[in-house]
């Protein structure tokens, strides 16, 4: 799985109508989740990035800066073709691990210092409290049971470990945005910033929750933010309007730093 490049393109789930709700579709069978996934990286992913992965990499490359610390055991959930493992093996041994085998097979040809993993992370094997970070960019909408999802990223943290997430911001795609239909294959559950943090709760406690890369395509959103719009604000006024759309909530993805609860710590 990976992340997704916004407005009217989108990954397999990001091809959406309105109802997000885990109701609305059956949970499609391993086999064709998997080749969504082959399918949309093998066309994306492993051709270019995007505004919205390049703005998750940088939150992701500045909050790793902050810890200032070499030698960090590192996984990457949901890694996709692998596009940000060369930027986290700057801060040390890299683990990535995606549904889609035969992306895996050619990330590992171009990158052999990393350890890729291929298959379903609900069913993988990893070392409890093995890692020192979990970075899962944009996955977490495209799982069947979210709070089990999060309770194995938990797992895998040592106490004390961070946890730096992306996930599709619910309001501003629903809203905000005209989004098309999912491609068969795909799991989607958007979530807002509430529910985010109801599903981190029992296990992390959130140091920075932010929206990054405001989107809209709808009007009358689509005035004040949009690809033609952006670029003209940016020219005149900096990253001014982009940050204080940010901060209005306008960001299409939500991006979360945390930290594992040490034990015995409280709520």
């Amino acid at each position: 799985m990976s992340n997704q490049e916004g407005g009217a393109s989108g990954d397999p789930a990001e091809r959406a109508g309105r109802d997000t709700s885990s109701s609305a579709q059956d949970t499609p069978s391993l086999s064709a989740q998997r080749d969504a996934w082959e399918k949309w990286n093998a066309e994306t992913r492993e051709q270019r990035l995007g505004e919205i992965s390049e703005d998750q990499r940088d939150r992701v490359v500045g909050w790793l800066k902050t810890l200032n610390r070499p030698g960090l055991r590192i996984i990457d959930v949901g890694c996709g073709a692998g596009w940000l493992c060369p930027e986290l093996q700057r801060f040390g041994t890299v683990t990535a691990t995606d549904l889609s085998a035969s992306v895996l097979s050619r990330a590992q040809a171009r990158m052999p210092d990393v350890s890729f993993v291929a298959g379903d992370f609900m069913n993988l094997q990893f070392d409890n409290e093995g890692f020192d970070v979990v970075v899962s960019l944009e996955m977490l909408a495209h799982v069947a049971d979210q709070s089990a999802f999060i309770a194995k990223i938990a797992r895998l943290l040592r106490p004390g470990g961070l946890l730096i997430f992306a996930t599709q911001n619910r309001p501003v795609l629903e809203k905000l945005n005209s989004v098309p239909l999912p491609a068969p294959g795909s799991i989607r559950k958007w979530v807002d910033e509430a529910e985010l943090r109801q599903l981190l709760r029992p296990h992390f406690d959130i140091d920075e929750l932010v929206t990054i890369t405001p989107k809209a395509n709808r009007f009358p959103w689509r005035l004040v933010s949009n690809n033609k719009v952006d670029p003209v604000l940016r020219a005149l006024f900096g990253n001014g309007p982009k940050r204080l759309k940010e901060r209005l909530g306008w960001g299409w993805t939500i991006m979360t730093l945390a930290h594992k609860r040490e034990a015995g710590g409280h709520e």
